[in-house]
Parts: structure tokens; sequence; C-alpha cells
């Protein structure tokens, strides 16, 4: 008998603030870059009725007691145009947002399982394999493929569609996703 792998996208911050030139925490043109990539791959895994998830950050204006505020701008401030998706995402998300296959899910932290219930929604699709997409290749991918490994999921990075504003943050990702957690790289 075949191990047949149930999959998922993982989607994560492809929002204004992280890619568009204007962006609060733009990565500028390593992240417009794979804008062709995050689309292609979207719609790829939502025309084969993969589940996809869409894990965008979430902040609010003034909140002191968010350890990111002491680090980065304010960013993807809840009701703002910098957490929009970027570009021809936003379309995608909005022609299939309704699909039982496509789920928003708002994150606070790094990592899209830290505070969230993504692990409920993967193990209730009895999923095992996890493709990461997104921005910041060294920031919140990384987080995430950490805590997706430390969680037995088997991890795919899609290396045309992850970005981040430090180059060499993205080269050592990519090398720590597959030499610590195992991870296909495509």
């Amino acid at each position: 008998m075949t191990d047949v792998k149930k999959r998922a996208l993982i989607n994560i911050d492809y929002t204004n603030d992280f890619v568009a030139d204007d962006g609060a925490l733009t990565c500028g043109k390593p992240g417009q870059a794979i804008e062709r990539a995050m689309v292609d791959i979207t719609k790829q895994f939502i025309g084969n009725n993969d589940y996809v998830v869409f894990a965008i950050d979430l902040h609010r204006q003034g909140d002191q007691l968010h350890p990111e505020t002491k680090l980065f701008p304010p960013h993807n401030l809840e009701g703002t145009k910098g957490r929009e998706l970027y570009g021809a995402l936003e379309a995608v998300y909005q022609q299939h947002k309704a699909s039982e296959h496509v789920y928003w899910m708002d994150k606070t932290r790094y990592s899209a399982f830290a505070g969230t219930d993504l692990e409920i929604q993967l193990r209730a699709r009895e999923i095992t394999e996890l493709h990461l997409v997104g921005v910041c290749t060294d920031i919140c991918v990384l987080h995430t493929a950490v805590d997706a490994y430390n969680r037995g999921f088997h991890i795919v990075i899609h290396e045309a569609a992850v970005a981040s504003f430090d180059q060499e943050g993205h080269v050592w990702a990519l090398r720590h996703f597959k030499g610590s957690l195992g991870a296909d790289i495509q």
C-alpha cells in the first residue's frame, strides 16, 4: 500500500507592508520578484483542492506589550492597506476565499503555529506535508518551518517563492531548512 501524503500550502505574510516599495517593513525587490511564483503555486494548490492557508501577521496600533514593538516599526496593522495581500495574490485570495479549502488565519507571532489553531486545522484534515511560501525566509517562514518540524510534519520549501530583506539570512535559512529540518527544497 502506498503512503499518500496529504499536503497543505502555508502562504506566509505576502502583504503590502512586507513586499510593496512603500511597505512599512518591506523586503522590496526580492519580495516582488517572487510574486509570479507565489500566485502560480497558490493557484496550483487551490486547483488541486489542497488546503491553502493564508497565515498573515496581525498587529494593533500602539500595542506596547507585543515583543516586535521594540524590534520593528509598526507593520501589518489591523484594518490597513499594508495588511492586504500584495499584487495579484490578493485577487486569487478574493476569488477563492469562500472555498472550504482556503483559510485566512491571523497570526501575531513569527510562527504560524504560535497561538493559532493551525495545527488543529491540519490534523483534522490528516495533512502530513506542509509546503511553505512567503516572506521573510529567515524570520516567519523559518519559525513556521521549525514549529512544523517539531510537530512531525514533512516540510517543502519553494525556493522561487520565498524572499527576505536580508540576503545572507535568506541563504542561511535555505541551508537550515534542508540540513537541520530535513526539508525538501523545490
